[in-house]
């Protein structure tokens, strides 16, 4: 698992991001954002996936653009990562602030985005390690998953969502529930009295993944919770 840091290393807010080739060519750029929209000091810990549809796919589901199938391997990587986080900074106290062997309390959060980004909303249904999701124009239109979210827990207090306004506008039949699913996403998470919001950016896809993710984590570092 190679991982790519940015940052200050000694932050107390540590900052958790799934990133492929296309996401590490601008996290340089998507962290000096991130400072420049939150004004906070943080570490942040891009992990490299290195097979994106599989690597980050809660269960397995049938291709939906090309012939690429997404597989299951979300447990196996969300454990990896909570190893490495142990290893990097040792934490040994309950719930979501941690704190290291030199007393610094620290506080965890997970983001990313596309896949990314649902693996991030898939994560904290797993685990109370993180005190909040940056899910910037998750994958949430995933077969299968907005009825996962109606039927589990969510561990985490702040979640931040965000879509293109074109994303929906797709002849993909599948990806084109990608508005209603994450509608109704924010819809339950406010009935389940979750902090949360939902942003709507100009675009589709593909436009300014890295100023979206900035913005995603900027928004859960804010203390709204």
């Amino acid at each position: 698992m190679k991982v790519y840091e940015y940052g200050d290393p000694a932050a107390s807010t540590v900052l958790v991001q799934m990133a492929d080739d296309h996401d590490l060519a601008v996290l340089e750029n998507e962290a000096a954002l991130i400072r420049e929209l939150s004004g906070k000091d943080f570490r942040l810990i891009a992990v490299k996936v290195n097979d994106w549809n599989h690597d980050l796919s809660p269960w397995k589901a049938p291709a939906v653009f090309g012939n690429e199938s997404f597989g299951d391997g979300a447990e196996i990587t969300l454990s990896e990562v909570l190893k490495l986080l142990a290893d990097i900074d040792k934490p040994h106290l309950p719930g979501d602030g941690r704190m290291d062997v030199s007393g610094t309390e620290r506080t965890y959060y997970i983001g990313g985005y596309s896949l990314a980004g649902l693996f991030a909303l898939w994560a904290v249904h797993q685990t109370d390690l993180f005190a909040g999701a940056a899910a910037a124009s998750p994958s949430i239109w995933f077969p299968g998953f907005l009825d996962y979210m109606k039927e589990h827990e969510i561990k985490t207090r702040s979640i931040y969502l965000s879509l293109g306004d074109r994303e929906e506008k797709t002849r993909n039949p599948v990806m084109s529930q990608v508005g209603s699913c994450i509608r109704s996403a924010y819809e339950m998470l406010q009935e389940r009295g979750v902090c949360c919001t939902l942003e709507w950016n100009k675009g589709n896809h593909f436009k300014d993944p890295d100023l979206r993710t900035a913005k995603a984590f900027a928004w859960v570092m804010g203390g709204k919770s």
